[in-house]
C-alpha cells in the first residue's frame, strides 16, 4: 500500500510547541488549560471529530444525563400529585437519549470555547510517536503531519474491554460505549459485570421497568466501598426486582436473532433481549507506536508514572485512565493540571489528595470520601459512627426522597472525622460538605463543626448535624 505523503510543520524554533497533549477529555484539558494560562505555546490531539474525549461522548457525560432522566421520571410515577388514571408511563431508553444527546453538545460547545479562548491548537486525527518528541498525525484524506514538543502529555483515555471471543459486531451486544446506540424498546437486559458502569446502568434500566439480571464476578457489589452502603445498594436492587448473581464467569455468549444468551461456567445460562458487557477497561494505548520511544504499557494497556506523572521517558507524560487508579473524570482533570505543574516549574511539590471522593451514580446515589469501617477497623484505629437517616429529615419528605443515610466515622479521641459515606438522592453532592471539614488542619478537622454550625431549615445538608449529635452522644 501507497504510503501518504508526510507533511512537516513549519518550525520556528526547536520544538513547533512546548508541549502536545494528545486527548481532550478531562485530563488533557487539564494540562492544557493550565500550560496554556502559564504562557505555554500548547497543541492538541484529538482523534474525534469533536473534543471532550470519552468522558463527554460516550461516559461520564451521557450516563449521568442518562441517570438524571430517570430519576425525575420515578419521582414523578411516585408522587402522589401525578398519580392519576390516565399517567402516561411509556418512558423507554431511546426517549431518554435525546436529552444525553443535549448534554454532550451543550458539553462540547463549552469546551470548545476553552482551546479557542486559551489560543490552544486543536489537531483533529489519530496520534502516534515518532520519537521522544515527535508525533505523527494521521487524518482520512489528508497528508500525514509531524509536529514536535519538548514535552508530550498522554490523556488518551481508556475503552471497553472486549474479549475475543465475544462478538460486538453482533446488533444485541453491547459494551459500554455502543449502549448509546441502542435503538430498541427491551424489555429484558443482561448485565455482566456489577462494577461502577454496570449497577448505573442496572438503575437506569430498571427504572424504566425494564428486567434486569445483573452478574456480579465478585461475591458482594462495589466491595471497594463501605460495606454498609453497598450492601444498601444491594438490598436497594433486590428490593426494585433487579436479579443479582454473585461469583459468576461468563463461559460464552451466543448471540440470536431474537436475543442473546449468556453461558456461565458455573452451568447456569439466561437470555435476554440483549447483553451489557460491562467488566472492565482497557487503557487507550495500543495506537500510539510506543515501541518508538521504547515505552511499553501493561496487559490492560496502562502506563507506569512517577509523582510528577512522567512516564520512564522524561520528555512523556500520562494522566487518566491510561495511568489506571483512580479512573475517575474529577482525578484526571487535577493529574492534567499536576503534570502541567512539573512541566512548568520542573519537579512539582503539588500532590494529588490522599483522600480522593468517589461518587457512583446509581438510583438513589453513592458517594464516599476517606476510610470505610473495614480499613478502619483492620488499623486498629478506635472510631465511632454517626448516623442520620434522611427519612427524618423534613427536606427528603418535602422531595419525597427519603431513602438513604449518612454515616460519619469519627476518632472517638480526638473527634476527628476519618471517613464520610452517603446513600441517597444527591450523594455525590452532599459528601463534599463534610469533605470540606475533613480536609481541615490545625484542629480544623471535628464533627464538633457540625453541631455548632447553623444550617438552612429544611435542607439535606441538615443530616450533617443530625448524624454528628448520633455519633457524639455514643461517646462515654
Amino acid at each position: 500500500m501507497k504510503e501518504k505523503p508526510v507533511v512537516k510543520a513549519t518550525q520556528s524554533k526547536t520544538y513547533d510547541f512546548d508541549a502536545i497533549i494528545i486527548g481532550t477529555g478531562p485530563g488533557g484539558e487539564g494540562a492544557a488549560m493550565n500550560l496554556a494560562k502559564s504562557g505555554k505555546t500548547v497543541a492538541v490531539i484529538e482523534r474525534h471529530q469533536q473534543v471532550g474525549g470519552g468522558c463527554t461522548h460516550w461516559g461520564t457525560i451521557p450516563s449521568k444525563a442518562l441517570r438524571h432522566s430517570v430519576s425525575r421520571y420515578i419521582e414523578y410515577k411516585e408522587n402522589p400529585l401525578f398519580q392519576m388514571d390516565d399517567q402516561s408511563s411509556n418512558l423507554t431508553f431511546p426517549h431518554i437519549l435525546k436529552h444525553a444527546a443535549g448534554v454532550i453538545r451543550k458539553q462540547v460547545q463549552l469546551r470548545s470555547s476553552f482551546y479557542e479562548r486559551n489560543r490552544v491548537k486543536v489537531f483533529q486525527g489519530n496520534a502516534s510517536f515518532v520519537d521522544a518528541h515527535q508525533i505523527r498525525i494521521e487524518q482520512d484524506g489528508s497528508p500525514d503531519q509531524i509536529i514536535s514538543a519538548e514535552h508530550i502529555i498522554l490523556a488518551t483515555g481508556s475503552r471497553p474491554y472486549r474479549p475475543q471471543n465475544v462478538d460486538f459486531t453482533h446488533s444485541r451486544i453491547f459494551d459500554s460505549d455502543t449502549i448509546l446506540s441502542l435503538t430498541d424498546d427491551v424489555r429484558h437486559i443482561i448485565i455482566f459485570g456489577a462494577g461502577v458502569i454496570g449497577c448505573e446502568y442496572a438503575s437506569i434500566f430498571r427504572g424504566l421497568g425494564v428486567r434486569v439480571d445483573l452478574v456480579n464476578t465478585r461475591d458482594r457489589l462495589l466491595s471497594f466501598m463501605d460495606a454498609e452502603i453497598s450492601d444498601a445498594l444491594s438490598y436497594h436492587f433486590w428490593n426494585s426486582g433487579v436479579t443479582i448473581r454473585h461469583g459468576e464467569e461468563f463461559d460464552r455468549i451466543e448471540g440470536c436473532d431474537d436475543g442473546v444468551i449468556l453461558h456461565l461456567q458455573s452451568g447456569k445460562k439466561m437470555k435476554a433481549d440483549c447483553i451489557l458487557f460491562a467488566n472492565g477497561r482497557t487503557g487507550n494505548t495500543d495506537k500510539l507506536n510506543l515501541n518508538a520511544i521504547g515505552l511499553k504499557a501493561d496487559s490492560r494497556g496502562q502506563l507506569k508514572v512517577n509523582d510528577n506523572y512522567q512516564t520512564e521517558i522524561p520528555s512523556v507524560y500520562a494522566v487518566g485512565d491510561v495511568i489506571g487508579y483512580p479512573s475517575l473524570a474529577s482525578a484526571a482533570y487535577d493529574q492534567g493540571r499536576i503534570a502541567a505543574n512539573s512541566i512548568i516549574h520542573g519537579n512539582c511539590s503539588t500532590y494529588l489528595i490522599d483522600d480522593i471522593p468517589v461518587g457512583i451514580y446509581t438510583i438513589p446515589e453513592m458517594s464516599s470520601v476517606g476510610k470505610n469501617e473495614q480499613e478502619l477497623t483492620a488499623a486498629r484505629v478506635p472510631y465511632e459512627v454517626g448516623r442520620a437517616q434522611f427519612k427524618h429529615l423534613a427536606r427528603a419528605q418535602i422531595a419525597n426522597t427519603s431513602v438513604g443515610s449518612l454515616k460519619l466515622l469519627f476518632h472517638r479521641d480526638t473527634k476527628e472525622i476519618l471517613g464520610i459515606h452517603c446513600f441517597g438522592e444527591r450523594a455525590a453532592e452532599i459528601v463534599h460538605i463534610g469533605q470540606a471539614i475533613m480536609m481541615q488542619k490545625n484542629g480544623g478537622n471535628t464533627i464538633e463543626y457540625f453541631v455548632h454550625t447553623t444550617f438552612n431549615y429544611p435542607t439535606m445538608a441538615e443530616a450533617y448535624r443530625v448524624a454528628a449529635m448520633n455519633g457524639l452522644n455514643r461517646l462515654f
